[in-house]
């Protein structure tokens, strides 16, 4: 009986030691984080402003082009040397084809902002894409170029819709920081002060070219502009300008953190019925 328990013992001990053998090393997940390479930055493609080293601004004229105050605007610019970008809308493209070929030719920057003015975040795919593609065929035939940049009308628009246009069209998608909502008429005194109280380096600077007012606001807008040392380009130019973001160190780099403070014992009433829910 006693070497039947031996041989027993030592089978077992083989079997253990065996397997211990034949399990593979167990790697750290540090370590195979390590091997796994990061996936590439995609490329920005929606822009509200630009971060840029330098007084650097871009103009944007919206929902032209207009018989009458379109061509005024043009003068306004050329007097002052500055070029602007004009989303155009792709029916306005089409009755006055001349004026967006002389902004063109002028050195401004032309881009699509549909053919009629719709929403497209709540628009099916095909009637968005054919808002698109006949305005950029109508830039087309106006200037000889085909536009790179888009700005969606009241700019709604959904993610999914802004990477599907960026892979057919190749366009950006332009936003904005400064909106004087000129929309609303406010006098041509409003619209020049919520301008210039709003722009900052790198900004994207929403008006229209087809409100009076906003035309009557440009001369003064741009005298003050210009005397605060900003700098005009078009919105293509001013995405080129680009420069990473720093980040800033932390305000507590470098210090030891305080120590832990210690829970009270007591216990916080409930919060009163009347309460906001966001605080």
């Amino acid at each position: 009986m006693a070497k039947y328990c031996l041989l027993l013992a030592c089978a077992a001990a083989f079997s253990f030691t065996f397997a211990l053998r034949a399990e593979p090393p167990v790697q750290h997940a540090e370590a195979a984080q390590q091997k796994t390479p990061a996936p590439p930055n995609e490329p920005k493609i929606t822009f509200n402003s630009v971060h840029v080293d330098g007084p650097y601004i871009a103009m944007t004229f919206d929902d032209g082009p207009s018989a009458v105050l379109t061509p005024k605007l043009l003068d306004l610019l050329a007097a002052h040397h500055i070029k602007a970008t004009f989303f155009v809308i792709g029916e306005n493209v089409a009755e006055h084809q001349e004026i967006v070929a002389r902004a063109a030719k002028e050195g401004h920057e032309i881009g699509n902002h549909s053919w009629s003015h719709p929403n497209f975040g709540k628009m099916s795919q095909e009637s968005v894409r054919s808002q698109v593609q006949r305005t950029d065929d109508a830039i087309k035939s106006a200037t000889g170029k085909r536009p790179t940049l888009l700005r969606p009308p009241y700019g709604s628009i959904t993610e999914r819709e802004k990477r599907w246009i960026h892979d057919e069209f190749g366009y950006d998608i332009i936003l904005w920081d400064v909106d004087p909502l000129d929309w609303k008429r406010p006098g041509p005194a409003v619209v020049r002060s919520r301008i210039l109280k709003e722009t900052r380096p790198g900004s994207i600077v929403l008006s229209h070219d087809i409100h009076p007012g906003t035309i009557e606001a440009m001369p003064s807008t741009f005298d003050e502009l210009e005397a605060k040392g900003f700098k005009f380009v078009t919105v293509s130019e001013l995405i080129d300008m680009a420069t990473p973001v720093t980040p800033r160190p932390s305000p507590q780099s470098g210090k030891k953190a305080p120590p832990k403070a210690i829970p009270a014992t007591s216990v916080a009433p409930p919060p009163s019925p009347t309460s906001s829910p966001s605080g």
